[in-house]
């Protein structure tokens, strides 16, 4: 097996079928990619865009190509991670589990007294899977085993294990099924660590945030909470975010509410669900486990006496319950703080990306340091997913008006920006310049129904959405907009050079989101699942291969490749000690292995000389150095 070097992440479904994807591994190879890292590929409703609603898990897709098209991808590819959903499939008459009434009841978490079954979040169309049970764990991942032990799949991502019963105990049957090499998408909040699980590490979103938070300056934090105060939000993002999982709690988990409250009859259970801090506790209730971490959580959350006991299994008899309760808390704060909070406060829209916490504003180097040398050596390492509320670069340029918060305070007042929409949409346009007004519009309709103040799902308001869409329109069109970006713009590509470079060399194993070795400047979905120009990429890489100087169109590229080659040089470094070196104020510097040095700037300043006994493997505003022999 090709030892995990760099994942590239790719979303299969119409535009991108299994041929296609072998066709790019030539170009994947050349760039210094280990391992392709596949979207959900079983059998998902016809014309699924994403392949999280599985109908089949015995077979593989037949729109994406088939089994034996999967199989000669794997063949030909340098290695193979594969994305399984053991969570939930779609609740479909074209699902042969769901669609026979015996079956149903047999793979599906139904409850027989009103026959809703437990949801993904709140889709009704994706079902809770018993995966606990051990013909269902059979029979859905029979195939998946199937392909691992020929060797077709060096790994699995799994997707959402908070929603099952017991993760824990889920992860070790896989081990013993033979799967070595497992990430596990979980939300890591800051501050808390990730359980001893048999996995390799998380799928990266508390990197994202970490590597993001080094290059926010916290000189601005007081000029930019002023400046957003002084729009009408006086909060703290703490109060932003209780207020809209306790929302979330009354209104859209009002069944989970429910199927709760008939097993055990507690006052406030939606307080309590939306009172933790994490996503979940993982107490045991059917092998009396209950962890440390678990009674902190439980004490943080300040739920009433008697409910901690019982989840803490002081009083015996409610294991369903408790349970059921850690399977909602998870749901309740990911509506409540990344589809409802994180499009409501709006302070610096950079900091609300899946896993982060906006009222952290940014994170000393040193802790930057502290927290890769806490990581899983092959946890891996992300800044852009299929999940993310923007792509690495927006966010970088986001970043950077912490750089220069006094001009961006002029150009809020000077456009009279009023109340937290027209703040949202000003930092869109200026983070996603230049952007194509459909996209805009797009971008503007989620984001209002999913802050659920203006407008919302549940209740559309398409006339005051077009007044916003109206106000992002113009501001596309204002030659002082478009000043401003052209005076960010190089600051924003300095950050997310920086970031890239900080995620191909950090402790972990690094993941590139399918295009984004070039600049990306991508909203949340479905506007980062837009076509990837495949042959630029491969066209731009040939000539860099040639000999081509890096440019601003290929610093990106330019920097992966040559960073991955480097990987691939000296793997003995990389797998070696990560050692914090000291260049100075506003820059974050160290070396693996004795044999590699990186240096960053997080601040606008000079790239310092590297000193003597270090080769230039390139500079390009950040340093990348291997010793000389």
């Amino acid at each position: 097996m090709t030892s995990f070097r760099a994942l590239y992440r790719l979303q299969l479904g119409p535009e991108l079928d299994f041929a296609g994807a072998r066709a790019l591994v030539p170009y994947l190879r050349e760039l210094g990619v280990s391992h392709l890292y596949l979207s959900p590929s079983l059998q998902a409703r016809p014309g699924s865009t994403h392949g999280y609603d599985v109908v089949d898990p015995r077979v593989i897709s037949r729109e994406l190509g088939g089994e034996e098209e999967l199989r000669a991808l794997c063949r030909e590819a340098p290695g193979v991670v594969l994305d399984i959903v053991p969570n939930h499939m779609a609740a479909d008459e074209a699902n042969p589990f769901w669609a026979d009434e015996e079956r149903r009841q047999r793979f599906f978490d139904v409850d027989p007294e009103t026959g809703w079954h437990r949801r993904f979040f709140t889709i009704d169309e994706l079902a809770g899977v018993r995966v606990q049970d051990p013909e269902v764990f059979e029979t859905t991942h029979r195939k998946v085993f199937e392909l691992l032990a020929e060797g077709l799949l060096d790994g699995v991502r799994v997707d959402h294990p908070d929603g099952l019963a017991n993760p824990r105990e889920y992860l070790e049957r896989l081990r013993e099924a033979g799967v070595e090499h497992v990430w596990v998408e979980k939300i890591v909040e800051p501050g808390e660590e990730l359980r001893d699980w048999p996995v390799e590490g998380t799928t990266g979103y508390e990197f994202l945030n970490d590597v993001l938070g080094v290059f926010v300056d916290p000189a601005s934090e007081a000029p930019l909470t002023d400046l957003y105060r002084s729009l009408g939000e006086t909060r703290t993002y703490e109060e932003v975010a209780a207020e809209a999982k306790l929302e979330q709690a009354r209104t859209d988990f009002q069944r989970e509410v429910e199927r709760l409250r008939r097993l055990l009859d507690e006052p406030e259970l939606e307080r309590a669900l939306a009172s933790l801090h994490v996503y979940r506790t993982y107490v045991e209730p059917e092998h009396g486990r209950v962890e440390a971490e678990d009674r902190d959580e439980v004490e943080r959350a300040g739920v009433s006496e008697r409910l901690a006991r019982v989840l803490l299994l002081e009083e015996r008899g409610h294991d369903e319950f408790v349970t059921r309760f850690q399977q909602t808390t998870g749901p309740v704060m990911a509506k409540g703080v990344e589809d409802t909070a994180f499009y409501r406060y709006n302070r610096l829209l950079a900091l609300n990306d899946v896993g982060g916490d906006p009222g952290r504003f940014g994170l000393s180097v040193d802790g930057f340091h502290a927290a890769n040398a806490r990581r899983r050596p092959n946890a891996l390492l992300t800044t852009f997913t299929h999940d993310t509320k923007r792509s690495a670069d927006v966010r970088a340029r986001l970043a950077a008006l912490t750089w220069i918060p006094g001009e961006w305070a002029e150009l809020v007042r000077s456009f009279g920006v009023a109340g937290d929409d027209e703040y949202h949409v000003l930092q869109t346009v200026v983070g996603a310049w230049p952007l194509e007004p459909e996209r805009l519009d797009a971008y503007i309709e989620k984001a209002l129904r999913e802050g659920k103040r203006t407008s919302s799902w549940a209740a559309p308001d398409e006339v005051a959405e077009r007044r916003v869409q109206e106000y992002g329109r113009a501001l596309l069109e204002s030659a002082e907009v478009e000043r401003f970006v052209e005076r960010l713009r190089p600051l924003g590509r300095r950050i997310a050079l920086g970031q890239l470079l900080l995620k191909l060399t950090t402790p972990g194993v690094p993941d590139v989101y399918q295009g984004d070795e070039l600049e990306a400047l991508a909203l949340v979905d479905p506007d980062n699942r837009r076509p990837v120009d495949w042959a630029r990429r491969e066209q731009l890489l040939e000539a860099l291969l040639g000999g081509a100087a890096p440019t601003a169109e290929t610093e990106k590229l330019y920097v992966t490749w040559k960073t991955l080659e480097l990987r691939a040089r000296r793997p003995e470094a990389f797998a070696a000690a990560y050692e914090p070196v000291d260049f100075g104020a506003g820059v974050c510097a160290f070396v693996r292995g004795g044999e590699v040095l990186v240096v960053v700037p997080v601040r606008d300043v000079e790239l310092p000389d590297p000193g003597a006994g270090w080769r230039k493997v390139f500079e390009l505003g950040v340093g990348l150095y291997e010793r000389r022999d």
